[in-house]
């Protein structure tokens, strides 16, 4: 996780990952990840709200990539890998 932010901070984006105890301890859905910035455009805000890190990781990828924005692959508008 730690590689991702810095990747994404690397291109400009602005991440914030949070687990929140209050939701913890309520059992509902403590995990959060926001980005927005760089190379995301204009109206780049993204937020998920789920129930797990993992399910928050997974749900950022899939939007970095639906921006054609991938950590795990060469040749993006960065050339950079995580």
């Amino acid at each position: 996780m730690l590689e991702l932010m810095e990747w994404l901070a690397d291109r400009g984006v602005t991440t914030v990952f949070k687990a929140d105890g209050d939701r913890m301890v309520e059992h509902r859905k403590a995990w959060m990840v926001i980005v927005s910035g760089g190379p995301l455009g204009e109206d780049s805000f993204f937020r998920a709200d789920l129930t797990t890190a993992d399910a928050c990781l997974d749900s950022l990828v899939a939007h970095l990539e639906s921006k054609g924005l991938s950590p795990f692959v060469s040749g993006d508008a960065h050339d950079g890998n995580c």
